[in-house]
Order: C-alpha cells, then structure tokens, then sequence
C-alpha cells in the first residue's frame, strides 16, 4: 500500500490537472512551475480539485461508491448469490472490491497529502480562497481515513507523502486515527463557509457533519472505553448544523435530476458526488444496475428484511399496526416504502433513451410472462412481453435474482436515459445530521425535547406522524426508533454499511436465507399463475420480529413460520464475526510485512 501511496505521490504532479470532472473540478489551471507548486490559490486550488476527482472512485462499473456499500448488508444483495462481500465465503484477502475501496481511499489520502504538505512554507503568503481550499483537502482526507477505520479497524497513518524508509510502518491504532479525523475537522472549520459558493465543495457544515459521523462510530464501538466521551462530541459536532440548513419539502427530489434542480435540495445535500450532462459528460449507471429487465440489467436488489422495515401510516410496526395487510404490502405504509421500491403491481416509469421516444411505463409482475405496457403513441395499455420472467436474461431480474422488490430510489427516473444518469449522488444530508444528533443524545440516556423535535423533522417530511407517547423517556425504544429511521432515511447511500458494524447486528441480518415474496403455487400451461401469490396470502403471513430482543431491538423479521410459502435465495449466507472487519488485502501483506492481518483471516 505504502508502495502504491509513494508511487501516487511521485505521479501526482504529472497527473492532478489532466484529471477530469465537471464544473470546478474541470477548470484549466493556470501556468506555474513544478518548483513551489503550491504558492499560489490556483496552483491550491487545482490540487484539491485532484482529490475532489479521487472521490468519484467507483467499487462496480460505473456505480459510485456508496451505493455499492449498503449491498454489502442484509438490507440488500447483489445478483449472485451468496458471493456478497457482506457475508460468506466471498469477504476474503483476495477480493478486488476489498482491494480496490483500499486504494482509492488512499488515493485520495495520498492527494490531500502532497496538497496540505506541499503548501505548508507559503502558507503566509497564500492569498484568497486558498486556506479555504486547504480545509477542504483536510475535510476530504479524514472522510478517507472515516472510512478506513471504520471498516479495517486499524490501518497505516500517513499524515504527509510517504517515504520509502515508512514502507515497513505498522498499522496505528484506529482510536489515534479518530481523533486525529475530529480534531482535524476542529481546524478546518475555521476556514469553512456555512455553505460553499460552489456547488460539490465540501463546507463547514460538512466538516461538522463528518465530525458528527466519526465520533458516533467511537462511541458505539468504545473506542479507548470512551464511548460518553465521543458520543457527547458527536452530539455537540451535529447539533452546530442544526438551524444552519433544513430538510427538502419532498424526499423524492433529492435522487433525480429534476428535483436536484431546486434550492430546497440543495440545502438539504451537504455533500455530493457531482456529474454532468453538460459539457464533458459524467455520468454514472445507478438505475441501469437496479431495474427491471424490461428496460435495464438488474445487477442488485432490495431485500424483503428492509421492506418490511418501514412503519404503517399509523407510526407503529406492520406487527403491531392494524393497518397492514400482507396481501397487499405496500398499502398504508410510510410513503418512503413507495419512494424507495417498486414491487409486483407497482406501475414503472422510466426512460431508455432521455427522450419522449424512450419513455417506458409498465406493470412490474413477479409471476407471469406478460405485462402491461403503456402505448404513449395510442394512449392504451398493451400486453407485451415481461422480461423479468420470459426472457434469456430473466434470471437476473427482480423475481428470480432478487426477493420481488426493485430499487426505486435513485431509479425513478423520467427524463433521463437509465443507463446514462447524471442526478448527483449524495454522500452527506441534514437528515443524517438530525438522526446523528438523536442518536448520540438517546445512547447518552438525554431524552428531552430536542431528540424528539430532530426525529419527528424527519417523519414530518414524509407525512408520518410524531414520536409516539411510549417511546417518550424510554431509551430502548428510542434506540429502536432512530435505528429504524437512519434504515428507512439513508437506505442505498452507503451509510448502513458502518451502521450494521456499529450495532453489532451482522449476524442477525445475515444469519441465513434470504425470503421474498410469496410463490405461486400453480401456472396454467402457458405459465400464468391461477393460485398461491398474494392473491392467496393470510393474514397470518406476518414476520415474527421478536424472535429475540435483539431481533425485535433492530427489526429484524424472522419469517420461520411460512418460509416454505416464499421465495428464497442465499439458502448458503453465513456470518462470522470477523465479517465486523475486512481483512487487509493479501498485496497489501505482501508489500508490507509490518502489517497485519485483521483476525479471522
């Protein structure tokens, strides 16, 4: 690793200003020589426009980072199964995603370090924005090392361009690390904006919010037996954001390009992968991957353990709510069911080419093989072919690899082409930042009224009701309750992936299959289900989610009393604790002997 940081560094100044991305990631730098590269706000400005591009790294084609992250949890799957990184055989030295998330974050390590050491003898004769810039290469850095101890626990600690006399250092503690991230994010709000002029630049609000982010992570796994300690400094860091910026109006809006658009958006998003259908083109490939079949791949799903998260319109469980009726799932439930997945008899709404002649609208089906389709020529409804059940590819689809749920989140798309989206990404919301806060504050046992007023912002906005009398003054169902909103709230942006760590609940959302929607039980000759399905579906065909405290803490659904009556795939999914880690990449053991290996491995 050391190796591949010194070789970046030897490169980087050959490399940072023919890098491409939009907007200010994309400017021509000014003429200065390589001597005393950064003495000027250009020359500044330029190199962490380096990092910036680090950041847009990728863990599958075309497929930013952080929505690879949550399919690497029981919340999600990919397409083949029982090879997620997430639980079983897969998460191993040798896998090229453990590989590739540590080098990028060292890539974007190794940036920000060429660019703060670099600048440091002309750090008084820097002018303009230039300290703002150098705060923003700060902020980017600690995400990476975030990042890192999050998921390797203790890794190597570089704080300036590697030498090759520290090819042999050994990993430093991840506690070490942390603090180094807060106090870091300490300094760099001093030269922060509260919101950056231009937009995809990292800000003060930003910089608190990481702050927020990490403590939380020391305090839910005790780092250095100070868990008090880093929960009230995650509570303090979050509650500076609070008042500073506010919710959008609508949820969907953030995760299109048409919603992205307005100012209210842009508010909520504090930090964002940024692309581009202007100019130089960057896109990504997020609803191509996670669609039907009839108009994309489907190369990842939504299980039913996260749909059957969400809560009734009433604010209680689907266990607990008169109101759901497993026939009909999605009905009466907390509309980011409907914002986030589409399932059998959902209407689909799409585009296959960003123009009126790659409109697409048809009728998602799990069982049979046809559909409906919309004319929009004739203004009918046609029966077409489903390519979810009858086509060569249709292993893939939402029905057979996946449990009868699609990701809709980031997917409803309508002007855009499907396999060439330019809707940023968003990394950090005020959301996080309010959940943030009422979880530190619930875990220091402080229930007063400014947790409930941060978790019910968030209800409110998608119409669901109050925090309900019985969790007031009760820490376990608060914990409950907030653990419940950051699933439901931040679900496919990456940030469950540190969650299930940090809750210790690995084994309970990957302790076996994965069950889905209910199967047919008989098809006429041509294929076309006449029973079974949730035609036929009882009412008993409820999860149990109190197969333990534990599972009813964390809403876990156990579905052993009908399992024979769903569908199941991962029939092979185990967990071991020391799934909780990634090993360190065997390469990385190989170039560096003074490292070691994670436990387990």
């Amino acid at each position: 690793m050391k190796k591949i940081i010194g070789k970046i560094f030897v490169l980087i100044f050959t490399f940072f200003l023919i890098t491409s991305c939009e907007d200010f990631l994309d400017r021509e730098p000014n003429n200065y020589s390589s001597a005393g590269f950064y003495k000027s706000e250009p020359a500044v400005k330029d190199g962490v426009s380096g990092i910036y591009n680090a950041i847009t790294f990728t863990l599958a084609y075309n497929l930013p980072f952080n929505i690879m992250l949550d399919h690497w949890t029981g919340m999600a799957m990919e397409r083949a199964e029982n090879n997620t990184i997430g639980a079983g055989g897969a998460l191993n030295p040798d896998n090229g995603s453990v590989l590739s998330w540590w080098s990028n974050l060292y890539a974007i390590i190794a940036r920000a370090n060429s660019v703060l050491k670099g600048s440091e003898p002309y750090l008084d004769l820097l002018q303009g924005k230039s300290k703002q810039y150098l705060a923003e290469a700060r902020v980017l850095r600690a995400f990476a090392y975030y990042n890192l101890i999050a998921t390797y626990g203790n890794v190597p600690f570089f704080t300036e361009p590697v030498t090759v006399e520290q090819y042999n250092s050994p990993a430093e503690d991840k506690k070490i690390i942390l603090d180094f991230i807060l106090s870091e994010m300490d300094l760099a709000v001093n030269d922060l904006p509260w919101i950056a002029a231009e937009r995809g630049r990292v800000d003060k609000a930003v910089a608190y919010g990481l702050k927020a982010r990490a403590a939380l992570l020391g305090g839910s796994l005790n780092y250095g037996g100070k868990s008090v300690d880093y929960f009230r400094i995650s509570a303090n860091a979050a509650n500076e954001v609070i008042g500073q910026r506010g919710l959008a109006v609508n949820y969907d809006d953030l995760f299109n390009l048409t919603g992205q658009e307005k100012a209210d958006v842009r508010n909520e998003t504090l930090f964002e992968l940024m692309y581009s259908n202007q100019g130089n083109k960057k896109f990504h490939m997020i609803g191509f991957g996670q669609v039907s079949r009839n108009y994309g791949q489907t190369g990842r799903h939504p299980s039913q353990m996260l749909a059957d998260t969400y809560e009734c319109v009433d604010g209680k469980r689907i266990d607990e709510s008169p109101l759901y009726d497993p026939k009909d799932p999605s009905k009466n439930r907390d509309p980011r069911f409907s914002s986030t997945l589409w399932m059998h008899g959902d209407t689909v709404i799409g585009n296959t080419k960003g123009t009126d002649a790659g409109r697409i609208m048809f009728i998602a089906d799990v069982y049979n093989p046809t559909t409906k389709f919309y004319n929009f020529s004739t203004g009918v409804w046609e029966e077409k072919t489903n390519a979810d059940i009858n086509s060569g590819a249709a292993w893939t689809s939402f029905a057979n690899a996946g449990l009868g749920y699609m990701w809709k989140k980031f997917s409803n798309e309508k002007v855009e082409a499907i396999n060439t989206q330019t809707c940023n990404v968003p990394v950090m919301r005020y959301a996080e930042i309010l959940l943030t806060y009422a979880e530190a504050k619930i875990e220091l046992n402080e229930l007063d009224n400014s947790v409930y007023n941060a978790i019910n912002l968030v209800r409110n906005r998608s119409h669901m009701p109050n925090v309900s009398a019985d969790k007031i003054g009760d820490q376990n169902k608060m914990r409950q309750l907030v653990r419940r909103e950051r699933k439901i709230e931040l679900i496919l942006e990456g940030l469950h992936f540190v969650d299930m760590r940090r809750w210790g609940i690995g084994d309970l959302e990957n302790e076996g299959p994965s069950y889905g929607y209910p199967l047919a039980t008989e098809k006429d000759g041509d294929g076309y289900i006449i029973s079974g399905g949730y035609q036929d579906v009882t009412s008993d065909m409820v999860p149990n989610f109190r197969k333990s405290s534990r599972h009813d803490l964390n809403d876990i659904a156990d579905y052993g009393a009908y399992k024979d009556k769903l569908k199941v795939r991962d029939r092979n999914r185990f967990w071991d604790d020391r799934f909780y880690l990634f090993p360190i990449p065997q390469t990385e053991i190989d170039r560096d002997p003074a490292l070691e290996q994670n436990p387990g491995y």
